[in-house]
């Protein structure tokens, strides 16, 4: 699927890596499920504008993030 950045309408370079300056683990982004060991979480990725520097974060896995 192609992210089309929302701010100029041009294709985005996606698969970038996220991380926080120190922490190598990057942003997570997690759901308590029901029970004890049914917690949900995804690594995020990015998605950059090569035009205008737009950011967009995503992750791949957000089809198991349901209510």
């Amino acid at each position: 699927m192609k992210r089309i950045c929302n701010q100029c309408q041009t294709e985005m370079i996606e698969e970038c890596k996220v991380t926080v300056e120190g922490d190598l683990s990057g942003i997570k982004i997690s759901q308590k499920g029901k029970g004890f060991f049914n917690n949900i979480s995804a690594k995020t990725k990015a998605a950059i504008c090569p035009n205008c520097g737009y950011v967009a974060f995503y992750i791949d896995e957000y089809k198991e993030f349901k209510k």
